[in-house]
């Protein structure tokens, strides 16, 4: 085993680095989602429903996003250097919205006569983010300019129109996400404006899955090529079928399927579009210039690495686990209240 690991360590770290940002996009994007959907509840309690099922998870998925960042600077410094510069405003951008969105979490609770400006920081914080996303994203399908090593753009090389239609593609898929999450964790009027949004969100990202994937094969040679020709498109052929699958099981479960299929199937749904994202970028760090060989870091450094992770790794996912399994059941309010249809019960489920 240890043989095999030596032999392949470029692949092991991509592999890690792939399950970092994997964790992060899926845990992260239902507290993002919520916070897209925030502005669009039809109730003030709909949004104390929604704010409090997603405080006690919402700090820790977002370690994995600074746990991703340190991998890549760590095990592969040469795309770290090219692609810091490269994205460096959507990337900082994108911090300042995720600092407003927990700023809106600490302050909403206590605010009454500006609770709205907290609603449209945390609801504006949540989109930018996504937004970010998007655009470093279609910035990598794209293609980083690099000259000797170096980025050689500019400070807004990363803008296109391809980012555009990915940011737009990642607010659905964490509005998505987000919808998925509120059916589990909420009932009554809450959940049933979750299943109405669930649709369009759904609507929005298989559009958008299908234009990005065409606009990217129209105007990226190297995805095209990835894609279509033979061999590959015989044995890619699964995950295009299996996503509209997947596609049609979600649009007819979310007002009849189980509240946990659901959920299950978006967050199916989002890693199949990453499953897609990979495919078409490897086995580049940087696309078309940097191979995850080529930009892997000294011997010595990826041991010291090896060591860190297999002592914060299991912390962090243990911690994460810990953190659903004690939240787990449908969320109260900060009063305890349950927010049911008129007349119904409390469920005996609820922890």
């Amino acid at each position: 085993m240890i043989a095999f690991l030596t032999a392949h360590i470029a692949l092991v770290f991509a592999a890690l680095a792939v399950f970092c940002v994997v964790v992060y996009v899926l845990a992260d994007g239902l507290d993002l989602g919520v916070g897209i959907l925030f502005l669009a509840a039809p109730r003030d309690a709909d949004r104390d429903v929604m704010m409090a099922s997603i405080e006690p998870v919402w700090d820790g998925n977002e370690t994995w996003l600074v746990a991703g960042g340190t991998l890549l600077l760590a095990a592969f410094p040469a795309g770290y250097y090219i692609l810091l510069p490269a994205f460096y405003l959507p990337i900082v951008t994108m911090l300042f919205a995720l600092i407003l969105r927990g700023v809106a979490f600490g302050f909403r609770l206590q605010a009454t006569r500006f609770r709205f400006v907290w609603d449209l920081a945390f609801a504006g914080g949540s989109i930018l983010a996504a937004l970010c996303q998007g655009l470093i994203l279609g910035g990598l399908i794209d293609g980083v300019p690099v000259a000797d090593g170096m980025f050689a753009g500019g400070p807004f090389s990363f803008l296109s129109l391809l980012g555009l239609l990915c940011g737009i593609g990642l607010i659905g898929g964490y509005a998505l996400i987000g919808a998925g999450w509120l059916i589990l964790k909420t009932e009554g009027r809450t959940q049933i404006f979750a299943r109405e949004i669930a649709h369009a969100a759904l609507i929005l990202v298989a559009v958008m899955m299908l234009v990005v994937s065409g606009w990217s094969a129209l105007t990226v040679p190297e995805v095209a090529a990835r894609w279509f020709s033979l061999p590959n498109i015989v044995l890619l052929a699964p995950v295009p079928l299996v996503t509209l699958a997947v596609i049609v099981a979600l649009w007819r479960g979310i007002w009849t399927g189980g509240e946990k299929r659901t959920f299950a199937l978006a967050l199916v749904l989002f890693a199949l579009g990453l499953i897609g994202l990979v495919v078409s970028l490897w086995p580049y760090v940087v696309p078309r210039a940097v191979t995850v060989w080529d930009g892997l870091a000294d011997p010595q450094s990826l041991t010291f690495i090896s060591f860190g992770l297999a002592v914060v790794l299991p912390v962090v996912l243990a911690y994460q686990a810990h953190a659903y399994w004690v939240f787990r059941g449908k969320t109260l309010t900060e009063h305890g209240a349950y927010d049911a249809p008129d007349g119904a019960a409390r469920p005996e489920s609820l922890s």
